[in-house]
């Protein structure tokens, strides 16, 4: 990345700070934006294996939160647990002020909930348009025997569906490949249509898992440039895990650190970069 993007009294018995309310979680202040999720000593393990241990932090409304750490340091996991896909045997989840329970996918994504996912999920048979369209399922009220028929309610479903894929297919700059089978994209604009069908579930939470992976510098400036339009145009709030740190410390608001599946750092770009046990575990040996 070349350019850098800008982002826009203590009492003395403090009142305890509850899910829910502004300023929950670590680093938080009681100015800051409410939380949209809250994680409290979250601990994953499968079978002996810890893959996540005693993690807290927040996602705040309306922001970029990243987070990184090493390969094996837990973040995929944590990104599961967040769409609800790995259930904690420990800690709690809140979301919206109220604690998450066990729940299915659908629920999840009726939530408004979506992601991507760090290798490519798409159906390669399908063309750019309907494998966007796959992401308005969750918003479709009409059965399947009307579906099949096409006619009544369904088709002005349909209709009124297919023109909200249209203005993604706009924004995402992808006209040309509308009807193109996505099997034949180059990898760069497959990743691009996997972000149009999370966008059309319409989601208030977009969670990206190395959006930027495999990608060369001119396709990473062009994803950079779509996430950072989605959280600022539509007020998407945004969790993301990337490996490469100039993409993060450009996009992200906060970014939190992981390292053996435990948190060791958690604030601005600027605070994490000058972190030492975050430069020792993952930047780099810091040098005195």
């Amino acid at each position: 990345m070349n350019s850098t993007v800008s982002r826009p009294g203590e009492s003395v018995n403090p009142a305890p700070v509850v899910p829910g309310t502004p300023g929950f979680g670590t680093n938080a202040d009681p100015g800051d934006p409410v939380a949209v999720m809250e994680f409290r000593n979250i601990t994953l393990r499968f079978g002996g294996v810890v893959a996540i241990r005693d993690m807290s932090f927040d996602i705040r409304e309306s922001e970029i939160r990243a987070i990184i750490g090493p390969n094996g340091a837990g973040k995929s996991s944590m990104l599961n647990v967040i769409n609800g896909f790995y259930h904690p045997q420990e800690g709690e989840v809140w979301f919206r002020g109220k604690r998450r329970g066990v729940l299915k996918p659908h629920q999840i994504a009726h939530q408004g909930i979506a992601r991507t996912f760090q290798n490519i999920a798409l159906f390669r048979g399908m063309t750019t348009l309907d494998n966007i369209m796959t992401g308005r399922l969750t918003r479709m009220k009409s059965g399947l025997l009307s579906q099949l028929a096409w006619w009544g309610t369904a088709e002005r479903e349909e209709v009124e569906h297919r023109e909200a894929v249209e203005k993604i297919i706009d924004f995402l700059e992808i006209q040309s490949i509308r009807k193109t089978p996505v099997g034949r994209l180059p990898y760069g604009l497959q990743k691009r249509v996997e972000l149009g069908r999370a966008l059309a579930a319409e989601p208030t939470l977009l969670l990206l898992d190395e959006p930027m992976a495999g990608m060369n510098v001119e396709e990473k400036e062009d994803m950079s440039r779509f996430v950072l339009d989605v959280n600022d145009e539509f007020g998407t709030t945004i969790a993301l895990i990337e490996h490469d740190m100039s993409v993060v410390m450009d996009l992200a608001d906060r970014v939190v650190v992981m390292d053996y599946g435990r948190k060791i750092g958690d604030g601005s770009p600027d605070e994490v970069r000058n972190d030492k046990a975050v430069i020792d575990a993952y930047l780099g040996v810091a040098h005195d």
